[in-house]
Protein backbone atom coordinates (compact mmCIF):
# COMPACT_ATOMS: atom_id res chain seq x y z
CA UNK A 1 0.00 0.00 0.00
CA UNK A 2 1.05 3.61 -0.55
CA UNK A 3 1.24 6.59 1.77
CA UNK A 4 0.16 8.67 -1.21
CA UNK A 5 1.37 9.67 -4.65
CA UNK A 6 3.94 12.47 -4.98
CA UNK A 7 4.35 14.26 -8.32
CA UNK A 8 7.58 16.26 -8.64
CA UNK A 9 7.53 19.04 -11.22
CA UNK A 10 10.72 19.54 -13.24
CA UNK A 11 10.73 22.87 -15.07
CA UNK A 12 12.52 23.17 -18.42
CA UNK A 13 15.96 24.17 -17.19
CA UNK A 14 16.03 22.46 -13.80
CA UNK A 15 18.88 20.06 -13.27
CA UNK A 16 21.71 22.20 -14.61
CA UNK A 17 22.93 24.40 -11.70
CA UNK A 18 24.20 22.44 -8.75
CA UNK A 19 21.63 23.90 -6.33
CA UNK A 20 18.76 22.82 -8.60
CA UNK A 21 20.15 19.30 -8.75
CA UNK A 22 20.35 19.29 -4.98
CA UNK A 23 16.77 20.44 -4.49
CA UNK A 24 15.50 18.02 -7.11
CA UNK A 25 17.24 15.18 -5.30
CA UNK A 26 15.51 15.93 -1.98
CA UNK A 27 12.02 14.58 -2.81
CA UNK A 28 13.63 11.57 -4.50
CA UNK A 29 15.66 10.79 -1.38
CA UNK A 30 12.76 11.26 1.05
CA UNK A 31 9.80 9.93 -0.92
CA UNK A 32 11.29 7.81 -3.68
CA UNK A 33 12.91 4.91 -1.87
CA UNK A 34 10.58 2.55 0.03
CA UNK A 35 11.46 1.99 3.68
CA UNK A 36 9.59 -1.26 4.45
CA UNK A 37 11.17 -1.66 7.89
CA UNK A 38 9.90 1.79 8.90
CA UNK A 39 6.43 1.68 7.41
CA UNK A 40 4.32 -0.74 5.38
CA UNK A 41 3.04 2.31 3.50
CA UNK A 42 5.42 4.47 1.51
CA UNK A 43 5.04 6.95 -1.31
CA UNK A 44 4.57 6.50 -5.05
CA UNK A 45 6.85 9.05 -6.71
CA UNK A 46 6.60 10.29 -10.28
CA UNK A 47 8.69 12.84 -12.14
CA UNK A 48 6.71 15.26 -14.30
CA UNK A 49 8.32 17.55 -16.86
CA UNK A 50 6.87 20.85 -18.01
CA UNK A 51 7.54 19.50 -21.49
CA UNK A 52 6.05 16.40 -23.02
CA UNK A 53 6.64 13.06 -21.36
CA UNK A 54 9.88 11.46 -22.49
CA UNK A 55 11.50 14.77 -23.41
CA UNK A 56 14.94 15.45 -22.00
CA UNK A 57 15.15 18.42 -19.64
CA UNK A 58 18.17 20.61 -19.16
CA UNK A 59 19.01 20.96 -22.87
CA UNK A 60 17.63 22.39 -26.06
CA UNK A 61 17.64 20.54 -29.37
CA UNK A 62 21.14 20.55 -30.83
CA UNK A 63 22.76 21.82 -27.61
CA UNK A 64 25.00 20.02 -25.17
CA UNK A 65 23.83 18.34 -22.01
CA UNK A 66 24.11 21.37 -19.79
CA UNK A 67 26.62 22.67 -17.28
CA UNK A 68 27.46 19.26 -15.84
CA UNK A 69 26.70 17.08 -18.84
CA UNK A 70 23.49 15.89 -17.21
CA UNK A 71 20.04 15.48 -18.74
CA UNK A 72 16.82 14.03 -17.34
CA UNK A 73 14.22 12.09 -19.28
CA UNK A 74 10.90 12.15 -17.46
CA UNK A 75 8.22 9.48 -17.80
CA UNK A 76 5.41 12.03 -17.29
CA UNK A 77 4.47 15.44 -18.53
CA UNK A 78 2.23 17.86 -16.64
CA UNK A 79 -0.64 15.39 -17.03
CA UNK A 80 1.13 13.41 -14.31
CA UNK A 81 -0.02 15.96 -11.73
CA UNK A 82 -3.61 14.76 -12.21
CA UNK A 83 -4.68 12.61 -9.30
CA UNK A 84 -1.50 13.16 -7.25
CA UNK A 85 -1.94 13.45 -3.50
CA UNK A 86 1.06 15.78 -3.20
CA UNK A 87 2.62 18.02 -5.84
CA UNK A 88 6.18 19.26 -5.25
CA UNK A 89 7.56 22.17 -7.29
CA UNK A 90 11.32 22.59 -7.05
CA UNK A 91 13.20 25.63 -8.35
CA UNK A 92 11.85 27.47 -11.37
CA UNK A 93 14.15 28.67 -14.19
CA UNK A 94 16.27 31.69 -13.20
CA UNK A 95 14.73 33.78 -15.98
CA UNK A 96 11.33 33.53 -14.28
CA UNK A 97 12.83 35.34 -11.30
CA UNK A 98 15.52 37.65 -12.64
CA UNK A 99 13.86 38.65 -15.92
CA UNK A 100 10.20 38.14 -15.01
CA UNK A 101 9.95 35.60 -17.83
CA UNK A 102 6.71 33.58 -17.94
CA UNK A 103 6.53 30.16 -16.36
CA UNK A 104 6.78 27.16 -18.68
CA UNK A 105 3.58 26.87 -20.69
CA UNK A 106 0.73 25.15 -18.91
CA UNK A 107 2.44 24.94 -15.52
CA UNK A 108 0.25 27.46 -13.66
CA UNK A 109 -2.93 25.88 -15.05
CA UNK A 110 -1.73 22.40 -14.09
CA UNK A 111 -0.93 23.54 -10.55
CA UNK A 112 -4.34 25.17 -10.13
CA UNK A 113 -6.07 22.05 -11.42
CA UNK A 114 -4.10 19.77 -9.10
CA UNK A 115 -4.95 21.91 -6.08
CA UNK A 116 -8.61 22.10 -7.05
CA UNK A 117 -8.71 18.30 -7.20
CA UNK A 118 -7.42 18.06 -3.63
CA UNK A 119 -3.63 17.77 -3.99
CA UNK A 120 -1.37 19.07 -1.25
CA UNK A 121 0.88 21.69 -2.87
CA UNK A 122 4.53 22.03 -1.87
CA UNK A 123 7.27 24.33 -3.12
CA UNK A 124 11.01 24.13 -2.47
CA UNK A 125 13.07 27.31 -2.76
CA UNK A 126 11.98 29.37 -5.79
CA UNK A 127 9.21 26.92 -6.58
CA UNK A 128 7.15 29.38 -4.52
CA UNK A 129 7.12 31.68 -7.58
CA UNK A 130 5.21 29.00 -9.50
CA UNK A 131 2.63 28.56 -6.72
CA UNK A 132 2.28 32.33 -6.42
CA UNK A 133 1.81 32.75 -10.19
CA UNK A 134 -0.92 30.12 -10.04
CA UNK A 135 -2.65 32.17 -7.32
CA UNK A 136 -2.26 29.42 -4.74
CA UNK A 137 -0.40 31.64 -2.25
CA UNK A 138 -2.83 34.58 -2.32
CA UNK A 139 -3.88 35.47 1.22
CA UNK A 140 -1.39 32.97 2.65
CA UNK A 141 1.91 33.16 4.48
CA UNK A 142 4.78 31.70 2.49
CA UNK A 143 8.56 31.64 2.21
CA UNK A 144 11.35 31.01 -0.29
CA UNK A 145 15.13 31.30 -0.32
CA UNK A 146 16.01 34.51 1.54
CA UNK A 147 17.88 35.81 -1.54
CA UNK A 148 14.59 35.89 -3.49
CA UNK A 149 11.93 36.72 -0.90
CA UNK A 150 12.03 40.47 -1.64
CA UNK A 151 11.29 39.77 -5.32
CA UNK A 152 8.54 37.34 -4.37
CA UNK A 153 6.89 39.90 -2.08
CA UNK A 154 7.16 42.72 -4.64
CA UNK A 155 5.78 40.65 -7.51
CA UNK A 156 2.93 39.06 -5.55
CA UNK A 157 1.62 41.60 -2.99
CA UNK A 158 -1.28 39.35 -1.99
CA UNK A 159 1.22 36.88 -0.51
CA UNK A 160 2.52 37.39 3.04
CA UNK A 161 6.19 36.57 2.53
CA UNK A 162 8.22 35.56 5.60
CA UNK A 163 11.94 35.49 4.91
CA UNK A 164 12.89 34.47 8.45
CA UNK A 165 11.74 30.84 8.57
CA UNK A 166 12.79 27.45 7.21
CA UNK A 167 9.34 26.52 5.97
CA UNK A 168 5.66 27.43 6.30
CA UNK A 169 2.94 24.81 6.75
CA UNK A 170 -0.38 26.34 5.77
CA UNK A 171 -2.26 23.06 5.73
CA UNK A 172 -2.79 22.16 2.08
CA UNK A 173 -0.08 24.52 0.79
CA UNK A 174 3.49 24.39 2.13
CA UNK A 175 6.56 26.39 1.12
CA UNK A 176 10.22 26.12 2.10
CA UNK A 177 13.34 28.21 1.97
CA UNK A 178 16.22 27.10 -0.20
CA UNK A 179 18.55 24.12 -0.26
CA UNK A 180 18.56 22.14 3.01
CA UNK A 181 15.34 23.80 4.21
CA UNK A 182 13.62 21.77 1.51
CA UNK A 183 14.81 18.63 3.26
CA UNK A 184 13.39 19.92 6.54
CA UNK A 185 10.02 20.45 4.87
CA UNK A 186 9.97 17.01 3.23
CA UNK A 187 10.80 15.32 6.54
CA UNK A 188 8.04 17.42 8.11
CA UNK A 189 5.62 15.94 5.56
CA UNK A 190 6.73 12.42 6.50
CA UNK A 191 6.17 13.37 10.14
CA UNK A 192 2.66 14.56 9.29
CA UNK A 193 1.84 11.48 7.22
CA UNK A 194 3.59 8.62 9.01
CA UNK A 195 4.48 9.93 12.46
CA UNK A 196 7.47 11.28 14.33
CA UNK A 197 9.13 7.89 14.84
CA UNK A 198 9.28 7.15 11.11
CA UNK A 199 10.49 10.67 10.29
CA UNK A 200 13.14 10.54 13.01
CA UNK A 201 14.47 7.17 11.85
CA UNK A 202 14.54 8.33 8.23
CA UNK A 203 16.44 11.47 9.25
CA UNK A 204 18.89 9.34 11.18
CA UNK A 205 19.59 7.27 8.06
CA UNK A 206 20.17 10.48 6.14
CA UNK A 207 22.47 11.77 8.93
CA UNK A 208 20.53 15.00 9.34
CA UNK A 209 18.75 16.57 12.34
CA UNK A 210 15.56 14.68 13.10
CA UNK A 211 13.41 17.79 13.40
CA UNK A 212 14.11 21.43 12.73
CA UNK A 213 10.82 23.27 13.28
CA UNK A 214 9.74 25.51 10.44
CA UNK A 215 9.95 28.60 12.62
CA UNK A 216 13.72 28.42 12.94
CA UNK A 217 15.69 31.10 11.15
CA UNK A 218 16.60 30.20 7.56
CA UNK A 219 19.62 32.49 7.59
CA UNK A 220 21.90 32.39 10.62
CA UNK A 221 24.85 34.75 10.66
CA UNK A 222 27.88 32.56 11.29
CA UNK A 223 30.38 35.37 10.77
CA UNK A 224 30.86 35.70 14.54
CA UNK A 225 34.10 34.22 15.87
CA UNK A 226 33.94 30.56 16.76
CA UNK A 227 33.76 29.89 20.47
CA UNK A 228 36.72 28.39 22.24
CA UNK A 229 34.61 25.86 24.15
CA UNK A 230 33.66 22.33 23.13
CA UNK A 231 30.37 23.53 21.57
CA UNK A 232 26.74 23.18 22.58
CA UNK A 233 26.33 19.52 21.66
CA UNK A 234 27.19 18.03 25.07
CA UNK A 235 24.88 20.34 27.04
CA UNK A 236 22.00 19.81 24.61
CA UNK A 237 22.40 16.03 24.86
CA UNK A 238 22.50 16.40 28.64
CA UNK A 239 19.23 18.33 28.50
CA UNK A 240 17.56 15.79 26.19
CA UNK A 241 18.32 13.07 28.74
CA UNK A 242 16.56 15.12 31.46
CA UNK A 243 13.44 16.41 29.74
CA UNK A 244 11.27 14.92 32.48
CA UNK A 245 12.85 17.29 35.01
CA UNK A 246 12.48 21.04 35.47
CA UNK A 247 15.11 22.79 33.35
CA UNK A 248 15.83 26.50 33.12
CA UNK A 249 18.12 28.63 31.01
CA UNK A 250 20.26 29.05 34.11
CA UNK A 251 20.57 25.26 34.42
CA UNK A 252 21.68 24.90 30.81
CA UNK A 253 24.06 27.85 31.03
CA UNK A 254 25.62 26.49 34.23
CA UNK A 255 26.12 23.10 32.60
CA UNK A 256 27.76 24.81 29.60
CA UNK A 257 29.93 26.92 31.92
CA UNK A 258 28.53 30.13 30.45
CA UNK A 259 26.54 33.04 31.71
CA UNK A 260 22.82 32.80 30.86
CA UNK A 261 23.18 35.73 28.48
CA UNK A 262 26.12 34.13 26.64
CA UNK A 263 24.36 30.77 26.45
CA UNK A 264 21.22 32.39 25.05
CA UNK A 265 23.27 34.18 22.38
CA UNK A 266 25.31 31.10 21.44
CA UNK A 267 22.23 28.89 21.10
CA UNK A 268 20.40 31.48 19.04
CA UNK A 269 23.40 31.88 16.75
CA UNK A 270 23.64 28.10 16.28
CA UNK A 271 19.95 27.21 15.90
CA UNK A 272 17.99 30.39 15.26
CA UNK A 273 15.78 29.69 18.27
CA UNK A 274 15.74 30.53 21.97
CA UNK A 275 16.61 28.12 24.81
CA UNK A 276 13.01 27.90 26.03
CA UNK A 277 11.67 27.33 22.52
CA UNK A 278 14.34 24.68 21.93
CA UNK A 279 13.30 22.91 25.15
CA UNK A 280 9.62 23.03 24.16
CA UNK A 281 10.38 21.56 20.73
CA UNK A 282 12.37 18.73 22.31
CA UNK A 283 9.57 17.98 24.78
CA UNK A 284 6.96 17.89 22.05
CA UNK A 285 9.17 15.48 20.09
CA UNK A 286 9.55 13.28 23.19
CA UNK A 287 5.78 13.29 23.72
CA UNK A 288 5.24 12.29 20.07
CA UNK A 289 7.63 9.37 20.45
CA UNK A 290 5.94 8.19 23.66
CA UNK A 291 2.48 8.44 22.11
CA UNK A 292 3.63 6.43 19.09
CA UNK A 293 5.52 3.68 20.88
CA UNK A 294 3.89 3.21 24.31
CA UNK A 295 0.40 2.88 25.73
CA UNK A 296 1.24 5.07 28.73
CA UNK A 297 -1.61 7.31 29.93
CA UNK A 298 -1.55 10.86 28.61
CA UNK A 299 -0.85 12.09 32.14
CA UNK A 300 2.32 9.99 32.27
CA UNK A 301 3.38 11.12 28.79
CA UNK A 302 3.10 14.71 30.02
CA UNK A 303 5.29 13.93 33.02
CA UNK A 304 7.98 12.05 31.09
CA UNK A 305 8.21 14.68 28.38
CA UNK A 306 8.46 17.50 30.89
CA UNK A 307 5.22 19.12 29.80
CA UNK A 308 3.59 18.50 33.17
CA UNK A 309 -0.12 17.87 33.47
CA UNK A 310 -2.31 16.27 30.83
CA UNK A 311 -3.99 19.64 30.25
CA UNK A 312 -0.65 21.34 29.70
CA UNK A 313 0.40 18.59 27.29
CA UNK A 314 -2.84 18.96 25.32
CA UNK A 315 -2.43 22.74 25.16
CA UNK A 316 1.11 22.66 23.75
CA UNK A 317 0.46 19.62 21.56
CA UNK A 318 -2.55 21.19 19.89
CA UNK A 319 -0.64 24.43 19.33
CA UNK A 320 2.51 22.79 17.95
CA UNK A 321 1.24 19.65 16.21
CA UNK A 322 -2.29 20.68 15.33
CA UNK A 323 -4.12 17.68 16.84
CA UNK A 324 -4.76 16.40 20.34
CA UNK A 325 -2.46 13.78 21.91
CA UNK A 326 -5.29 11.25 21.73
CA UNK A 327 -5.91 11.84 18.02
CA UNK A 328 -2.18 11.69 17.35
CA UNK A 329 -1.89 8.34 19.12
CA UNK A 330 -4.85 6.91 17.21
CA UNK A 331 -3.12 7.86 13.94
CA UNK A 332 0.42 6.75 14.67
CA UNK A 333 0.52 4.27 17.55
CA UNK A 334 2.49 1.14 16.74
CA UNK A 335 2.77 -1.48 19.49
CA UNK A 336 6.43 -2.51 19.75
CA UNK A 337 7.32 -6.14 19.27
CA UNK A 338 7.78 -8.15 22.45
Amino acid sequence: MSAGSVAVVVADEIGIPSWDLYELSIPFTVFGKPQPDLSDHWYDLRLCSTREAGHETGREAGQGAGEFGITLRTPYGLEGLTGADTVVVTSVPDACIEEDAPLPAGLADALRAAHASGARMVSLCTGAFALAEAGLLDGRRATAHWMHTAQLAARYPDVTVDDSVLYVDDGDVLTSAGLTAGLDLCLHLVRRDLGAHVANQLARRMVVPAHRPGGQAQFIDLSVPESDDAGLGPVLEWARARLDRPLTVDDLARRAAMSPRTFYRRLHEATGTTPLRWLLNQRIARAQSLLETTDLPVERVGELSGLGTANNLRHHFLKQVGVSPGDYRRSFFTRPAA
